[in-house]
């Protein structure tokens, strides 16, 4: 198989695998899965503060449209590699730098050289153009396709000219994990969100238009407002 028809494979399956992964059985998603799922969330912004391998993520934080928390994507390594998980997506208020949500999402998709032999990572998406938020606004995007994502540095790095749509710093048990996202594709996770706000909204309901909150995310949001610079 050549190398287009490979990439295409690779699409298709990506693809494939997110929607039966963002189709998931409705009953599982109650408002004590949402309210546990926030929970992790802000352990996971938590863990990744004051850590010297994180050191560009307050400042590129700081300077985010908005930020995605995946407290876990497991990767199976199955004929291709397999992952998938279930994340809060909040946007930043420029004018005051408070977080706003969060929205769920999930994300799914097939890779090559993801992670190695069904294990797990914490991640952070910034989102870090008005590009970036908007796709997530829709139905669904996939990374690398519609729009780019890079892996942040390690250290200080060069954070601050990073210019990818979307950059992605992530964990595993507690160590830098250099991953790469491209082929995952990012969804509404829409049962929780009826869960957590106890009526449908769309990710524009909640971020945008901010016609609902809950104040159990207020320690998800001061997390997120205290590590950025």
């Amino acid at each position: 198989m050549n190398i287009a028809r490979r990439n295409f494979a690779l699409t298709g399956a990506s693809v494939a695998l997110a929607a039966t992964l963002l189709s998931l059985p409705a009953r599982a998603d109650t408002a004590g899965d949402a309210r546990a799922l926030v929970e992790r969330a802000t352990a996971t912004v938590n863990s990744f503060a004051g850590n010297a391998d994180y050191a560009a993520l307050p400042g590129l934080l700081g300077k985010a449209k908005g930020v995605i928390v995946f407290p876990r994507i497991i990767e199976g390594g199955f004929i291709l590699s397999g992952s998938g998980g279930t994340g809060v997506l909040l946007v930043r208020d420029e004018k005051t730098g408070a977080f706003v949500g969060p929205a769920f999402s999930s994300i799914g998709g097939v890779s090559i050289g993801f992670l190695a032999g069904g294990q797990a990572a914490e991640v952070m998406l910034l989102v870090n153009s008005q590009k970036a938020l908007d796709s997530l606004l829709s139905t669904s995007v996939q990374l690398g396709a519609a729009a780019s994502v890079a892996v942040g540095p390690r250290g200080s790095g060069e954070g601050a000219a990073m210019t990818a749509d979307f950059i992605s710093f992530s964990r595993n048990r507690g160590a830098f994990v250099s991953m790469a996202l491209n082929g995952q594709v990012i969804g509404v996770r829409e049962t929780f969100n009826v869960a957590f706000y106890s009526k449908p909204v769309s990710p524009v309901d909640i971020l945008i238009t901010r016609i609902v909150s809950n104040a159990e995310a207020e320690p998800l949001r001061a997390a997120l407002k205290s590590l950025a610079k």
